[in-house]
């Protein structure tokens, strides 16, 4: 449907990240090539770059975040080089790209935006977060178009957002064979993503504690993920106090953090995974989990659609510790969940393509406003 219009633009992309075994940012190794096949060429310009293994058509410019420089002036003087490099390409390949997509980084439009616009080049900005800032609104403004995955994830009224849904590598996460779990012992539940207080894993925690009261069902949590910063560091360390305090330490298990080629494996060894994200943004664990055919219980209303039928049994009251673990002890004791997961299954190869996506997005970027 798009391959016309697609394979004459060339993309300019920004965001923070490319390397393709990164535990939280490496999924957007896929989306890059995916945009590397659907359009002539491809500029990366990412504040910081591992491994990567991209088409020839993609070149990668790296700000220079992964240079090492401990000393807090020299901190100062690398943010200097970070802006001044970011000038530099985005002025040397000014000739070279026809569109440009930001990724989650308003920062970039707002540095970027008014020069972009005077040179003719069309700006989207993909965000998904519930959080809404003066650099948010500024980049709002300056783009031609505003791209988000659900309407609960860009909280500003503008005409020119479209809901797109999520995009992952949905064939990626499907099970080789037979899965090796569902409803074996002990019942394994996953969560998957970075330990900090916006996930709500204390109330797994609390919901832990009443299973182990009231369930004769053996089953262990593991924990995927590790903290970023110094307060998710400090969240981490009142988890720990919490598992001892409720007696819950033999039932859960930290696995730290898993690189973005091998989660799937994860997936696929549980029987369920939780996700306790406040209704917000479409976390992509929750889609890799309904991918891999793995049954996902979740806090975010944004996954109702998602979850079709099932929603009242897959959605729980945020923050409700009782709640979830009645929601977790009714699908232990189901005997629908291979239904559940062929059905979770279908929707994810359905709704959370990243071809598609992509190719929504350049579609848009294209189209005369």
């Amino acid at each position: 449907m798009f391959s016309k219009i697609s394979m004459a633009i060339k993309l300019l992309i920004l965001t923070q990240k490319i390397d393709r075994n990164d535990p939280i940012l490496g999924f957007f190794h896929r989306w890059v090539e995916e945009f590397a096949k659907q359009c002539e060429s491809v500029i990366v310009i990412c504040l910081q770059k591992g491994e990567y293994d991209l088409p020839k058509n993609v070149c990668v410019l790296s700000l220079g975040k992964e240079l090492e420089i401990g000393n807090w002036k020299l901190e100062i003087v690398k943010k200097f080089i970070y802006v001044m490099n970011f000038y530099r390409y985005i002025w040397r390949e000014r000739k070279n790209y026809d569109a440009v997509f930001v990724h989650m980084n308003p920062i970039y439009a707002v540095f970027g935006g008014i020069l972009w616009r005077t040179w003719g080049k069309h700006i989207g900005l993909w965000y998904t977060h519930r959080s809404v800032d003066t650099k948010l609104c500024i980049a709002a403004t300056l783009a031609h178009h505003i791209f988000t995955a659900s309407r609960e994830s860009f909280r500003l009224p503008k005409r020119k957002l479209h809901i797109l849904g999520h995009g992952i590598d949905v064939e990626k996460f499907v099970c080789p064979g037979e899965r090796k779990k569902i409803t074996a012992d002990p019942f394994m539940i996953i969560h998957v993503g970075r330990i900090t207080p916006i996930k709500n894993i204390d109330i797994l925690v609390e919901a832990a504690a009443l299973l182990k009261a009231e369930s004769n069902r053996r089953f262990r949590i593991v924990l995927v993920g590790e903290p970023a910063t110094a307060s998710d560091r400090t969240y981490k360390e009142m988890l720990l106090a919490l598992i001892d305090k409720l007696g819950v330490s033999d039932l859960i298990v930290w696995e730290g953090s898993v690189s973005n080629s091998h989660i799937g494996e994860y997936y696929c060894g549980s029987d369920m995974s939780v996700n306790l994200a406040p209704t917000g943004g479409v976390d992509k664990a929750v889609l890799e989990s309904m991918a891999a055919g793995t049954p996902v219980i979740a806090a975010n209303r944004a996954f109702r659609d998602y979850f079709g039928k099932y929603a009242d049994r897959l959605l729980y009251e945020e923050r409700a510790p009782r709640d979830l673990a009645q929601k977790i002890q009714d699908l232990m004791k189901s005997t629908d969940l291979e239904a559940i997961s062929t059905s979770l299954a279908r929707q994810a190869q359905k709704k959370a393509s990243v071809d598609v996506l992509v190719g929504n997005i350049i579609h848009l970027l294209v189209k005369e406003n």
